[in-house]
């Protein structure tokens, strides 16, 4: 069953990032990539806040070492796929959002397995050993998705819905393993300060990184902000299992994110389209 589980998580992730690139716009992304005003908060809310956020958090409070070691890994991973939803619901600028998915998952593929040794105590796991699976199951289907997109736009749009339901349905798979596999240990950490300590750091990032303007305009922050609340779980169940011998408690912390991430986000999201201006109009 542990087989089957790490099959369906590699085609979840695959999946996933894929339908990724393959709804990313480059020009739209590139963009606004070309402004440091840009490029500069999301390095900075990506792997300078975030990081140390995680750091003060579990110094605050009293968790285990494996949910100690999740938190750290989280914070190195922002953006899920699923940002362009949020970002339509807060009534955002979507052009900004595809900046912040480019951006975020190269960002990841790069300072995660980096920073995450470093970062977390008693990890002895190398940095290619982190990099090398999010290199093959991260970075190469976005740019595959998002070479297909630019290229051949037609051929994305048809491959897009397929992609979206493999990778629900593979997300599906995942979570019911996850149950059978981790049940035990995820009612443990119901009773812990787990939840509570992503709570705080989603609640906690999202809100600074709306509030601090940097001269964005307000749906560009409301998509910066949302990009920095969600996680790119794919990419951190990946970097999991580059890790010879994590800590119990680790992958329970990551499961978490998913829910909890995507609560905040939903009510970050309803806020922010609530203070937008009333003319603001996605655009696709």
């Amino acid at each position: 069953m542990q087989d089957a589980f790490s099959i369906a998580v590699v085609i979840f992730a695959v999946s996933n990032i894929g339908a990724m690139g393959l709804e990313l716009n480059p020009r739209e992304a590139l963009k606004d990539l070309r402004s440091i005003r840009a490029i500069g908060p999301f390095l900075l809310w990506g792997w300078m806040l975030g990081p140390a956020l995680a750091w003060l958090i579990i110094n605050l409070l009293p968790l285990s070492e494996g949910h100690a070691a999740g938190l750290i890994l989280i914070s190195l991973a922002p953006t899920a796929p699923f940002l362009p939803l949020m970002v339509l619901m807060a009534r955002g600028d979507m052009s900004f959002a595809a900046a912040c998915m480019l951006t975020t998952t190269k960002g990841t593929v790069l300072f995660l397995p980096l920073l995450a040794p470093l970062l977390i105590q008693g990890l002895t796991v190398d940095s290619w050993s982190l990099a090398k699976p999010l290199i093959v199951l991260v970075l190469l289907p976005l740019l595959i998705g998002g070479a297909i997109r630019a290229f051949a736009p037609n051929v994305a749009q048809k491959m897009l819905p397929v992609t979206q339901k493999i990778g629900m349905a593979f997300l599906l798979i995942v979570l019911v393993l996850t149950l059978v596999l981790y049940g035990r240990e995820m009612l443990g950490a119901v009773g812990s300060f787990a939840p509570g300590a992503q709570i705080l750091f989603f609640v906690t990032i999202t809100a600074i990184s709306y509030k601090i303007r940097f001269g964005l305009e307000q749906p560009q922050r409301s998509a910066m902000a949302l990009g920095m609340c969600t996680r790119n779980i794919p990419a951190l169940l990946t970097a999991f299992f580059g890790i010879a011998n994590p800590p119990d408690g680790l992958f329970v912390m990551i499961v978490l994110a998913v829910p909890l991430s995507a609560i905040v986000a939903v009510v970050a999201a309803r806020l922010f389209a609530r203070q937008g201006p009333a003319s603001t109009v996605p655009t696709n």
